[in-house]
Parts: C-alpha cells; sequence; structure tokens
C-alpha cells in the first residue's frame, strides 16, 4: 500500500482540516448569498500555513472540488501543496446529504472534485472525508473502485441528533430542504462505530477507515471547534478536557485523529457573515490561543503526521468490519441534473 517513510518516535496522532470555505457554510445554512461562492481562503489559509509552519508541522487538507474551479483560489490552494501538506478530497458540492445521492452522483461528485483538485495542486487524492461526515456503502465501494487509499468521514459519537437540532433552530432553511438534511452529523448509532481505524471489507477489496476521534468511551467530540466553545466558558475547562482526551488515548492505545476547521483561525472580527455559527463570536486571538493549547499538547505526547502517514502505520493492525446495509442509504431525490452542471458551477 505505502509507508511511513520514518520511524516514529512516540504515538502517532494525524491531524486534518477540512477546508470548508464561507460558501459552503452559507449553504449549509440556507442562505441565498452561497452561490455567488463568497471565499475567505486568502485570508484563513495563509494564517494556518505560518501556524504550521512555526510548528514544522505537516497535515492533511481535505479540498472542496468547487473551490478549485475558481480561478481565484488557486493560488492558496496550491501553496498547501508547495508547503508539503497532504491534499485530500472533501467532495466537489460539499453536501452534507452525499450519501443521499444515487451512484451515478456519486461517482460524478468524486471524479469531479479528483480532476479540479489535481488540476489546482498538482495532486492527486487517495484520501476522502464526506460533508458533515457522510458516508454510505456506495460512497466507500466507489472510493475503493477509484483507488482510493482510506476514508477518513466517520466521526463515532452519540450527539450528532443534538448537532442538528441546534442547526436546524439557527438555519433558515424550509421543511424540504429540512428533509434533505435528515441525516446531518449522523446518527446515534453512530457513537457505537469503533473510535480506532479499521477496514472496510467490500466488493473487490477493503478500504482503510480513519475515524475523526472522539474521547474513547464517553464518545464527546474532541475537534478544536468543539474545544472553541468549551474556551467560550473556560479556556482552563478546556485545556482539561483535552488532556484528560489524550490521557483515555493512550490508556486505550487509540491512535488520535484530530479535525481542525478554517472557523478555528477565523475571529469574530475576521468575519461577520458566518455570526450564525457557534463560535463566530469569538475574538481571533482567544482562538488561535486555543488551537495552540490543543496542539502543542497533542505534540508533546504524539508524533503529528498526516493522514496519509497514519493510514500507513494503522494498516497492519486495523481489523476488518462489514459495511453497513445498504438500505438506510438510498437516495430520497434525484441530484443526477445537478451534478452534471457541476463543471459549470462558477459565479
Amino acid at each position: 500500500m505505502f509507508q511511513l517513510d520514518r520511524q516514529p518516535r512516540k504515538p502517532l496522532a494525524s491531524v486534518s482540516l477540512d477546508l470548508d470555505n464561507e460558501w459552503s457554510y452559507l449553504k449549509t445554512h440556507g442562505d441565498a448569498t452561497w452561490s455567488s461562492f463568497p471565499s475567505y481562503l486568502d485570508v484563513v489559509v495563509p494564517r494556518v500555513l505560518d501556524f504550521l509552519s512555526q510548528r514544522n508541522l505537516r497535515i492533511t487538507f481535505f479540498i472542496v472540488g468547487q473551490d478549485a474551479v475558481l480561478e481565484g483560489n488557486i493560488a492558496a490552494l496550491r501553496s498547501i501543496a508547495d508547503a508539503g501538506h497532504e491534499i485530500g478530497n472533501h467532495s466537489f458540492h460539499h453536501e452534507p446529504w452525499l450519501q443521499r445521492y444515487s451512484d451515478e452522483a456519486i461517482e460524478c461528485e468524486i471524479a469531479l472534485a479528483e480532476e479540479h483538485i489535481e488540476r489546482a495542486t498538482g495532486v492527486r487524492p487517495v484520501g476522502f472525508r464526506g460533508p458533515g461526515f457522510s458516508f454510505s456503502p456506495t460512497v466507500l465501494q466507489t472510493l475503493c473502485r477509484r483507488g482510493y487509499r482510506y476514508d477518513a468521514s466517520t466521526f463515532p459519537t452519540f450527539i450528532g441528533p443534538l448537532a442538528r437540532a441546534y442547526y436546524f433552530m439557527k438555519s433558515k432553511l424550509p421543511r424540504a430542504e429540512l428533509r434533505r438534511r435528515s441525516a446531518l452529523f449522523g446518527v446515534l448509532a453512530d457513537g457505537l462505530r469503533p473510535n480506532k481505524s479499521y477496514r472496510w471489507q467490500l466488493d473487490g477489496g477493503e478500504l482503510l477507515e480513519i475515524p475523526v476521534t472522539t474521547m474513547p468511551g464517553l464518545r464527546l467530540p474532541i475537534h478544536v471547534s468543539y474545544l472553541v466553545y468549551l474556551s467560550m466558558f473556560s479556556r482552563s475547562l478546556a485545556r482539561l478536557y483535552f488532556r484528560i482526551a489524550l490521557a483515555l488515548c493512550r490508556l486505550t492505545r487509540t491512535q488520535p485523529s484530530l479535525l481542525l476547521h478554517p472557523l478555528d483561525f477565523l475571529g469574530c472580527e475576521d468575519n461577520k457573515t458566518l455570526a450564525f455559527f457557534p463560535g463566530m463570536n469569538v475574538p481571533r486571538e482567544t482562538k488561535l490561543a486555543v488551537v495552540s493549547d490543543a496542539i502543542d499538547m497533542l505534540a508533546t505526547s504524539h508524533e503529528i503526521v498526516t493522514v496519509r502517514e497514519h493510514a500507513a502505520v494503522a494498516l497492519s493492525s486495523a481489523r476488518q468490519v462489514p459495511v453497513p446495509t445498504a438500505r438506510k442509504y438510498q437516495s430520497s431525490h434525484n441530484v443526477h441534473a445537478h451534478i452534471r452542471q457541476a463543471g459549470t458551477t462558477t459565479p
């Protein structure tokens, strides 16, 4: 498959950033202004790259294909690859109901994102994360068939339905669009999924899964956006919470895979449009302090690598897991026409 090019001195932990752009948050929220594709990549990407460079870290950036189409984003996206970070596929349209697409539409969504991401960065992705942690048997089969090395879409927590309820309460969406998003952020049973890496058994092969790590045992989120939320009550509380999570990871021999988002690096003074999103009333300096706390704490106890490097080490010990039944993921609406027009989605 592929190998880590060095012998790790400490337990491994991967770090990734889902490069969700401003328009994708507006789209999921139901704000019509998303269609002009407002972007903050020219601000957030240099800020993140500088943060990582100061710590000599390489991580994985999951990029949305639609952003790779737009000329104004190309320089920012290319700079990520030029800095030596891994480039992953985060779908083309960034629609968290990807699991409801038809088989044909899923194939087109992933392939189209691949094409434009490679054109913008010079790198063909070998890892995938579904928007909003969306995945399905068809998505997994498609990734395996297209030669992907790993998927990183599962989020083994019980609080997905609670997050969805909060999101719906804050959204501007009509009832039909709420139904479309009925599986947003997953279901209660997701908390029973493995928290360690495993291999999906698929027709014609296997696909390694690197879950977004949650707190072992309690299955509470530990990604940095959640730490930012906790810091609104107490930064000390956020640090203690993450320290406990890392201790439980060591106790259970769980190699963490920590998730970042662009909004972890943007404060209330950087963007007013996304004020509806949790944590976007927090100043930039406070957020960056929380991010620094988490990454520096993680780097003290673990060797931080890309998700691809994480997968290289995890493969040999990952147990096999059967793919879930396809019945619950069947498409409830037809998106073929929407996907076929994807190449023309420019402002």
